[in-house]
């Protein structure tokens, strides 16, 4: 149970989690009761914790409600370009400690939790995750949405309101296997259904050409009912809007045809188009091409861009009579950013919105459109290029494939005059790839149609300009940019670290929190013994509290004073979780041929989820597991080397797992992860990192200085020899060992006895079509590894490294990508306006933004 504050401890916990006065204890008290009352008609004798889990909820959604309606309200009328974020993922994670953390209202609800004989920690571990997300595109969503708010932007994301999100793992006899994650079973209560806004969405059908222009006939209808959910910025009383759409039949479904007699049987069909917001894919990093996908990505688009247009012909604008009908002023006034291809149908949609129903020339509506939209690529892999067979469009969206052949034909045209008789260039840069079954390459499409193109980290920004598209490049130079990502430091930071940033907030103050950059102060304290020792205290509390959660939820007793080697992140080949598990076999055979050795005692835990089609990934999954069935039970080891896997890794285990951890594993193949985010989770949580030279992990280096990270193995370069004269991993099983050893073990059923050649086709796999290359970075990284082993000896040292890490942190703040975003791509500033609170007069705001653009 949590306990009240010490005088010491609460002038130590300055206003970062904001002032507790006895009003505002009393008045949340108040709230809580009546909540309990009238919203979940429960007293005190039959309430159980989700009950009070809910009150709270509702409690604290009180004190959104006024910001949010206000905010919505100064948007009207100042009429601010809006910022629309389109994702078919949002990967929120809980969000009721993060919105009493933006309100400022954390320490008045902790007190009013505590007078209530209540604990806060138990009522925040009941709310579900809103798992909408596979991993980084969709976290990154989230992340952006929190920093859009914190600066004031007029943004909003649009995405879909699965009704299962990304399955809940559970680990049986070793094995990945999935369950349904039903996360709106007990009713979601920060959401809040708009059926007044409910919009039709078509599918199928035909185009009939008439005199008066293309008509898209005989369609399918299904709705999509929206429902809101508040977005607070940090402290600054604006609360934006995610919008996520739910499919819905027509109350005329099936019922309209003829179709006499089954009228029971047209009602249960309605589950059909409802099918559509039902579930989330859980692939990350690949593409499967399934007509229900389809279906998702358009419904989206669909819906978005006639919220989009509807809000666009309302708004007051210049305040005529007559009020927007025109569309020159379109992209003055509207910016869509799309993350990665999946909603890339908005560009054919916009179109046919322009040309068919609004009658705008061609070229004209051509020209609107490009300047509206704007492109973000999250990967360079082949497999998760979105390519959708040119039959399926047809059928399903027969108007946009002849939208699409007709921006092909134009494009395809300008390049013809540009490079005459340059056939294979056509082929390239076409947007419909010819051979075998005709596709649609989605990314060509939105590279046409989109005024910018961002990678995600400067690396990947490069390969994406100089190797994937560099004939677009070559035409286009201009339109392609960077945009290293970043993550929220209130999630990421004050919410799951709060002894950290408790800590930082005593020696710089507490203007980092909106302004990350301000880190670099701690640079002065780098030799100052007591800080030092106060950072690796809160580092040994969280990893305590770490320690203490893994025995209560997984039985599994860990030594505290072990380093904490953690690789948390979807289970994928390129991501080498394999590289990782070759490294504790080779530990665990130094320590068995030499058990008086000094060791360094490790804790390594790793976590993450396989796409349930993805049989490598879940044989990993079981090597790893079986790998910890040998180790932890092998007396000569004892508690030098522990093996964990992190069952059901998602938003919330990270915010627990990330604190307590001393070294972090980010070791792709160098070229293959578009940035990461983890990897800057950690770094602004006190981790070390391992890394490869690939992604954000370069630019760590560069803010940190590479001395100051445990960088190993190949860089893109020696990747792109490798290639060029033929990886041969055979070679490195003869050159090394400890490899062969390691190999042998699991191809000869060491660590599966029961059955022998359980791994044959990982080990197979690594010998013959390894694409990652994972035993020609294996020396380097074991190498590598000693350092870190050797450094985390001299405990002074290691958190002397800790504190130039997190001082450098401050570039990968989410505030410093969307203000960058905001500048180059939408051409809005950020706004450091505070509309007033609920409580105060409207007339109180003052506009700091310059020309009053961006609020």
């Amino acid at each position: 149970m949590s306990r009240p504050l010490s005088d010491q401890e609460r002038r130590k916990q300055i206003s970062i989690r904001g002032i507790v006065g006895a009003e505002s204890v009393a008045e949340l008290k108040r709230g809580f009761n009546r909540h309990l009352h009238f919203t979940l008609v429960k007293d005190r004798n039959v309430a159980t914790p989700r009950d009070y889990y809910f009150a709270l909820a509702h409690t604290v959604r009180d004190h959104l409600v006024g910001r949010w309606i206000r905010t919505q309200q100064y948007y009207y009328e100042k009429d601010p370009k809006r910022i629309y974020y389109l994702s078919l993922e949002f990967y929120m994670g809980r969000t009721l400690q993060n919105t009493m953390i933006n309100l400022g209202l954390q320490n008045a609800c902790d007190e009013a939790i505590y007078q209530l004989g209540l604990d806060m920690e138990e009522l925040e571990e009941i709310e579900e995750d809103a798992g909408l997300g596979n991993g980084g595109l969709g976290r990154l969503a989230a992340c952006f949405l929190d920093s859009m708010a914190t600066l004031g932007l007029a943004a909003y994301g649009y995405g879909i309101r699965y009704e299962y999100g990304i399955f809940n793992q559970k680990i049986r006899d070793g094995w990945q296997v999935e369950e349904a994650d039903d996360w709106l079973r007990h009713g979601n209560p920060w959401e809040k259904a708009r059926p007044e806004y409910m919009l039709p969405v078509h599918f199928y059908g035909r185009v009939e050409h008439a005199a008066t222009g293309t008509k898209w006939v005989d369609t399918q209808v299904v709705l999509a009912l929206p429902y809101d959910t508040p977005v607070p910025g940090y402290m600054n009383n604006t609360v934006n809007t995610m919008r996520l759409w739910s499919a819905r039949a027509p109350n005329d479904f099936n019922l309209r045809d003829f179709n006499v007699g089954d009228y029971i049987q047209a009602v249960l069909d309605r589950n059909l188009a409802e099918n559509i917001s039902r579930v989330l894919y859980p692939n990350d990093n690949f593409f499967e091409g399934k007509e229900l996908r389809l279906k998702q990505e358009y419904f989206v688009v669909a819906a978005t861009l006639q919220d989009i247009i509807r809000r666009f012909k309302a708004s007051k604008f210049g305040s005529t009579d007559s009020v927007r009908t025109v569309f020159d002023s379109f992209p003055d006034q509207v910016a869509i950013q799309l993350n990665d291809t999946h909603p890339a149908m908005a560009i054919p949609e916009l179109m046919r919105i322009f040309v068919d129903i609004e009658k705008l020339p061609w070229n004209k509506a051509w020209d609107i459109t490009k300047r509206t939209f704007a492109y973000t690529n999250h990967t360079v892999l082949p497999e998760a290029l979105e390519r959708w067979p040119v039959d399926l469009v047809e059928k399903l969206l027969p108007r946009h494939l002849q939208i699409i052949y007709e921006i092909n034909q134009r494009h395809l045209d300008h390049i013809a005059s540009l490079f005459p008789n340059d056939v294979d260039r056509l082929r390239r840069m076409s947007l419909i790839e010819e051979g075998g079954i005709k596709r649609i390459n989605m990314a060509h499409l939105c590279i046409v149609g989109s005024h910018a193109v961002n990678g995600v980290a400067k690396i990947h920004s490069e390969i994406v300009k100089t190797q994937v598209f560099q004939d677009f490049a070559a035409l286009e130079p201009e339109k392609f940019q960077n945009k290293t990502n970043g993550i929220t430091p209130r999630r990421w930071l004050l919410l799951c670290n709060p002894g950290l940033a408790e800590l930082i907030a005593e020696k710089i103050g507490e203007d980092y929190v909106r302004d990350l950059s301000q880190l670099t102060k701690l640079h002065e304290f780098v030799d100052d013994d007591l800080f030092i020792r106060e950072v690796a205290k809160v580092k040994q509390e969280n990893k305590v509290k770490f320690a203490l959660y893994l025995e209560k939820e997984y039985k599994v007793k860990i030594n505290p004073s072990s380093m904490f080697d953690v690789h948390v992140k979807r289970i994928h080949e390129y991501k080498r979780q394999l590289m990782n598990c070759l490294h504790i076999i080779t530990m665990y055979n130094r320590i068995r041929r030499d058990p008086a050795k000094l060791f360094v005692p490790r804790t390594v835990i790793i976590g993450g989820k396989a796409a349930p089609g993805y049989h490598m990934a879940k044989m990993i999954i079981k090597l790893i597991n079986a790998v910890a069935q040998v180790v932890n039970n092998d007396p000569v080891v004892g508690s030098k080397l522990k093996v964990i896997f992190l069952e059901n890794y998602r938003v919330s285990l990270a915010e627990k797992v990330i604190p307590a951890t001393d070294l972090s594993e980010q070791i792709s193949t160098a070229g293959t992860e578009a940035s990461g985010t983890g990897n800057m989770k950690f770094m602004l949580n006190g981790a070390l990192t391992i890394g490869t030279m690939d992604g954000a992990n370069v630019e760590m280096a560069e803010e940190a200085g590479e001395e100051n990270l445990f960088i190993f193995g190949m860089r893109v370069e020696d990747v792109t020899e490798l290639d060029r004269e033929g990886y041969n991993a055979q070679k490195y099983y003869n050159r090394l060992p400890e490899l062969k050893q390691a190999i042998d073990q699991i191809k000869s059923g060491f660590f599966s006895p029961e059955e022998p050649d359980l791994f044959k086709d990982v080990v197979n796999m690594l010998f013959h079509h390894d694409r990652f290359k994972v035993f020609a970075d294996y020396e380097a990284y074991v190498k590598c590894q000693e350092k870190v082993s050797e450094l985390y000896l001299n405990s002074k040292a290691w958190t002397k490294m800790v504190i130039k890490n997190i001082a450098a942190a401050g570039k990968f703040s989410s505030d410093r990508t969307i203000k960058e975003y905001a500048r180059d791509i939408w051409h809005v500033e950020p706004s450091d306006l505070k509309i007033p609170p609920p409580n105060e007069p409207r007339d109180a705001v003052e506009d700091k933004t310059p020309n009053g653009t961006a609020a």
